[in-house]
């Protein structure tokens, strides 16, 4: 579509065409990478020493973030979902929040984090207009935490967790990725989770990401194996999810306030429900979190580019965006670099 037709029906206030991919998926959810540094090293998303950090001149400042979402907006993104790296490291983020949920048409944001930093701004963040918040945690027992995350911190996170649900952010997603040896023993302790706290628990097959392929070729764990192992302590039955756009499927305890979800991009892959497109920290807008396919918008923005030319390029950029993934076991993805840009 040409620039001055996307300007006559700009003219007319909500008779823009939603976006949508040629596979006619539309695209309502956006994920934005505030950075890239993350303070902890999980063994399944990123070496100990960590990986070639971004430049902060290379970075997206709030107000790119704005005028992209803006574009976004005008053409049927609904729902933002802040990721990192660890988003709470980025200072002043409930700043971002509040710019953003300012924008009409955005009616949920939504915060994914390690929870180590959440305590400490979870009511800030709520105030600007957070509604969501998803937290990795994938043990119960301090020694594990460090073995898995190469960093202390198990109590900061369930510091994190009690401060969210007493902030009013229910239900509240725990995000767990599950290892044979490593923490698949501790799957029902964390299920049960589930059930007296509003709490969704979902567990995560381990995905290939360029620094894991010898740990997930001999730890992954199959969704339907880890569902079979939780309804051993007790019958799960489907249930609908809780509001959000995630890939998981949900299963409850009879009786419980939470639910169970399992998340398996290998073994039961959900492509043919996406309705997402990823913006890096350096404002490359990925088309799939498991393939090449990205857009340029940091340079357009920096150019001066209007919002009928960003959301022209948006539009443009679903020409790009595959039907699925093709991700195997024991196959590194050419694209993922961080397991932490998963789950929704």
């Amino acid at each position: 579509m040409a620039l001055d037709t996307i300007d006559l029906i700009a003219a007319v206030p909500g008779t823009l065409p939603p976006l949508m991919d040629q596979f006619r998926r539309p695209i309502t959810y956006l994920r934005i990478s505030v950075t890239d540094r993350c303070n902890l090293r999980c063994v399944y998303c990123m070496p100990e020493e960590g990986l070639p950090w971004i430049q902060k001149a290379e970075i997206l400042t709030f107000e790119e973030i704005e005028r992209i979402v803006e574009a976004g907006a005008a053409i049927g993104v609904r729902s933002i979902r802040l990721t990192g790296g660890e988003p709470l490291i980025r200072r002043d983020l409930p700043k971002l929040v509040r710019m953003l949920a300012a924008i009409p048409g955005i009616d949920d944001i939504a915060l994914s984090t390690n929870g180590m930093m959440l305590a400490d701004q979870v009511d800030a963040l709520v105030d600007a207009g957070l509604r969501r918040v998803n937290i990795s945690l994938d043990t119960l027992r301090e020694d594990r935490f460090f073995a898995i995350a190469r960093r202390p911190g198990l109590d900061r996170v369930l510091a994190g967790i009690d401060a969210a649900l007493r902030a009013g952010l229910e239900p509240l997603k725990i995000n767990c990725v599950v290892m044979r040896g490593r923490n698949d023993d501790e799957l029902a302790k964390l299920a049960a989770l589930t059930r007296e706290r509003a709490i969704f628990v979902r567990f995560i097959e381990l995905m290939p990401v360029e620094d894991n392929l010898d740990l997930q070729r001999d730890a992954y764990v199959s969704a339907d194996e880890m569902l079979a192992r939780i309804g051993e302590i007790g019958e799960l039955v489907p249930v609908d999810g809780p509001q959000g756009n995630g890939p998981a499927r949900y299963f409850a305890f009879r009786g419980a306030r939470g639910a169970v979800g399992v998340i398996s991009p290998l073994s039961h892959d959900y492509c043919e429900r996406c309705n997402r497109v990823r913006l890096s920290a350096d404002g490359r807008l990925r088309l799939c979190l498991f393939g090449d396919q990205h857009i340029d918008l940091r340079t357009p923005v920096r150019a001066g580019a209007s919002r009928d030319d960003l959301m022209e390029i948006f539009r443009g950029s679903m020409l790009i965006k595959p039907e699925r993934h093709h991700l195997r076991l024991g196959e590194q993805s050419s694209r993922m670099r961080a397991f932490s840009e998963i789950g929704g």
